[in-house]
Parts: C-alpha cells; sequence; structure tokens
C-alpha cells in the first residue's frame, strides 16, 4: 500500500512539473510581449522586432503584432521584408483605428515604392488616402504622381501632382515644404507637355 501511494505521488509531481514549467514559460512569453511593445511604442524598432520574431516561431502572432513587424522593417529599411508582412495581413486589419490602418497602408506603399513596385504601390497610397487626416494626403498624392511618371502614364501622373499641390497648399504650406511645392509647380508644365 506505501509503495502504490508513492507511485501515485511520484507520478502527481512528473504530471504537475510540465504543466508548471508550461505556465511559467508562457508568463515569461507574456512580460517579453510587453517589452517588445514598449520596444516598438518608444521607436525602439530592432529590439521590438527580435522579440517579435522569437514569439511569432513559438505562438504564430497575430495579424496586429504581424504588422508591427512590418512597421518595424519599415524603420529599419527591409522594404522586402516589411512587404512580406504587411501584404499577407493588411486585409484582416480592418477592426482596427482608420488611423492606426492609414499608416499601414503608407508604410507597406513606401516599401513598395522604394523597391520599384510602382504598379502594386499606387493602390496601397489610394487605400491610405481613404483613411488618411487631409494634412497627409499631399504625401500619398505626390507619391502616386512619381509613381505613374515612372510608369510613363503621363495623365495620371499630371492628375496626382496636381492633387499633392493642391494639398499642400491647403493643409501644409509650411516652411519645411516650400521646395515641394515648387518643384511641383516647376513639373507640372512639363508633364503637361508630355499629354500634348
Amino acid at each position: 500500500m506505501m509503495k502504490w501511494f508513492a507511485f501515485l505521488l511520484l507520478f502527481g509531481c512528473l504530471i504537475q512539473q510540465p504543466a508548471t514549467a508550461q505556465r511559467r514559460q508562457k508568463s515569461e512569453d507574456a512580460e517579453q510581449l510587453g517589452r517588445a511593445i514598449d520596444y516598438f511604442s518608444s521607436g525602439k524598432y530592432h529590439e521590438a522586432l527580435l522579440i517579435f520574431q522569437k514569439l511569432d516561431k513559438a505562438y504564430e502572432l497575430n495579424p496586429r503584432f504581424k504588422a508591427y513587424m512590418g512597421v518595424c522593417h519599415y524603420y529599419e529599411w527591409n522594404y522586402e521584408q516589411a512587404t512580406r508582412y504587411f501584404d499577407t495581413v493588411i486585409d484582416s486589419l480592418g477592426a482596427y483605428a482608420p488611423h492606426e490602418r492609414s499608416f499601414y497602408y503608407f508604410a507597406d506603399a513606401e516599401s513598395h515604392f522604394n523597391l520599384g513596385h510602382y504598379q502594386k504601390c499606387i493602390p496601397l497610397y489610394e487605400k491610405q488616402l481613404e483613411l488618411c487626416y487631409d494634412n497627409e494626403k499631399g504625401d500619398a498624392w505626390y507619391r502616386i504622381g512619381f509613381s505613374y511618371m515612372f510608369l510613363e502614364d503621363w495623365e495620371n501622373a499630371y492628375n496626382a501632382f496636381r492633387h499633392a499641390l493642391s494639398c499642400y497648399e491647403n493643409y501644409r504650406n509650411t516652411p519645411d515644404l516650400h521646395a515641394r511645392i515648387t518643384q511641383i509647380r516647376k513639373m507640372l508644365p512639363g508633364i503637361k507637355a508630355k499629354l500634348e
């Protein structure tokens, strides 16, 4: 009887140990996730990315955290990696605030733009335009204009640059943008000449 009792006690301890270790690991991982979010919020994208990647391997993080990973890659100038993350999750982020989604579209579009994927970035900038503030629209139209220009679609380039100029003049006519406003004003006649 005593041997049987000792066996049950030992068996119970063996079963409980993995469960306790598993709970401890999950608690540590939850703490790591909190640390990653803190790093992300304070602009320490490299540090956040390292933790997010580790946790993603262990748990398959949700789309929002994958978008955070895309943002980290974007700020690290790893545009190819950024587009991989954004392109896989961006359509599943509809529940989040419009301005947050606007930034994801912008970062994805900018990543594609910097990679020379002009056909891919235009619809992303257009989605951003639906969600962003008025004072942010000029930048999206400006990039759309260049995308169309690089694709030699002069009519759409002309219209996009006109929209960019209007947005800059109405919402962000600040000293830091005077050079860009002047640039657009000088580009428009040249682009119009291509249409004739």
